[in-house]
């Protein structure tokens, strides 16, 4: 399974680190939606699901988390802990949020707007749905 790790250039001095992000340039598809998560549970897992379309790329901004994906064929496990690294999270990709620490902000960057039909929760279903697109 290819995962992709972006490392994004952040710029600073004297005053502190910023990171820009622009689609295209450091993010492969043009930005659609923006949420992220917080006050998330240590023993809390978020996610339990797959996007027939969507792309994402994770930001962990502030604090730690790991993300569990699944093509359907192999497993890993990618741990978020630097607020300049971003994870790619393709379409056809069960994913995982979990072991949060108490101070985490997972922000998402996602190709589309909320669909509900792009969503596949069942995970008998995608592999279902990953195994026929083979």
């Amino acid at each position: 399974m290819q995962t992709i790790k972006y490392t994004f250039q952040p710029h600073g001095d004297e005053r502190g680190q910023l990171i820009s992000l622009e689609e295209f340039k450091d993010i492969p598809f043009r930005i659609k939606r923006v949420y992220y998560m917080y006050d998330t549970l240590a023993d809390v897992v978020r996610g339990h699901h797959a996007h027939k379309s969507l792309e994402q790329i994770l930001i962990c901004i502030h604090g730690s988390c790991r993300i569990r994906l699944d093509n359907g064929t192999e497993k890993k496990v990618v741990s978020l802990e630097k607020p300049y690294e971003g994870l790619y999270v393709a379409n056809n990709m069960w994913r995982e949020m979990f072991d949060f620490s108490p101070d985490a902000v997972l922000m998402v960057l996602a190709s589309e707007v909320y669909d509900e039909s792009d969503y596949i929760r069942d995970y008998d279903e995608f592999l279902k749905f990953v195994n026929a697109q083979k």
